[in-house]
């Protein structure tokens, strides 16, 4: 297992992060088995949301149900949770945070979340009202850091315009075959190619420079929730070779190699898994400290069907 210094904080978390989003209507023993295995692999993040599960904390209240922590396990885990979408709408009000934080608390049973997350960007956002919650929320000891995700640098500098507390994460759908966030960097300047259209604003670049860790959600998903690209021979025959080929030599899954092309960027990007089986996280852990050559990453960027000029 690789892992990083969060940055702006004293944690070094794994590269792996166990998400919670499926969780809902599996056994407590289900759980028990799916975060153990997790934890024996090296895994020390986990990945909440408060909508994951078809109703409220569901799936929060779902781990808080079968996962029993003593204080000292409980410091170990760094437990991460989303806000802000509603039913039909976004909602970052002060009031809707604070409200929707407490009931993860409970939901999760612990005292406090390690990391929180603005869940997708609120056009009615007012940063003042973020500030606020977040100055709540760091006083009372309920959430120790901050951050965002599927947020643009100009979104990320718009709530820095009140809030104070470092927002340290932003995450992201990240795989090799839907990473416009790397691609259009990659083919800068090209006029009449859409690879070059810049969808993300520089989110990449910006996070390097800002210190904020980007996470990789769907991190096998051919697009957005198509389906995943491993063994997809019709659509993705030449990439699934690759994979195979680098997977034999490198001792490890596809499963591995895909997350290895994520964790080898100089960027220290976490993966978010959202499977419910316990070997397929032993997998991206080992494929997590595979350190594939230049010609390597580029050969499956290539074979993802992205351009190299």
């Amino acid at each position: 297992m690789k892992f990083y210094r969060l940055p702006q904080t004293d944690l070094d978390v794994s590269s792996i992060i166990l998400g919670m989003m499926r969780i809902a209507n599996m056994s407590n023993g289900e759980i028990q088995q799916l975060v153990g295995g997790a934890r024996d692999a090296g895994v020390t993040f986990i990945d909440h949301a408060d909508i994951y599960g078809g109703a409220p904390h569901r799936c929060e209240a779902r781990f808080g149900e079968a996962i029993s922590l003593t204080a000292a396990e409980r410091e170990k885990l760094v437990i991460q949770s989303k806000v802000g979408i509603r039913k039909g709408f976004f909602d970052f009000s002060a009031e809707h945070i604070l409200a929707s934080v407490d009931q993860s608390l409970a939901a999760l049973k612990t005292d406090y979340m390690d990391v929180l997350l603005l869940h997708r960007p609120d056009s009615l956002v007012e940063p003042e009202e973020v500030a606020a919650a977040f100055d709540t929320l760091k006083s009372a000891g309920k959430v120790r850091h901050f951050g965002v995700s599927n947020h643009t640098p100009g979104q990320v500098e718009l709530l820095k315009t009140a809030v104070t507390q470092p927002l340290i994460v932003n995450q992201v759908q990240l795989s090799i075959t839907h990473a416009p966030l790397i691609a259009s960097g990659v083919a800068a300047n090209m006029a009449g190619l859409d690879q070059s259209i810049d969808r993300d604003n520089g989110l990449l670049d910006y996070s390097r420079i800002n210190g904020m860790m980007l996470q990789a959600w769907s991190p096998f998903q051919k697009g957005f929730f198509d389906g995943v690209f491993l063994d997809d021979r019709e659509n993705f025959g030449d990439l699934n070779d690759a994979i195979d080929e680098l997977a034999k030599a490198y001792g490890v899954t596809p499963t591995g190699i895909a997350v290895a092309w994520i964790t080898r960027h100089p960027a220290k990007i976490q993966v978010v898994l959202g499977t419910t089986k316990p070997e397929r996280v032993v997998e991206a852990a080992a494929g997590s400290s595979v350190s594939l050559t230049r010609e390597e990453w580029y050969r499956l960027f290539r074979a993802a069907g992205h351009t190299v000029p």
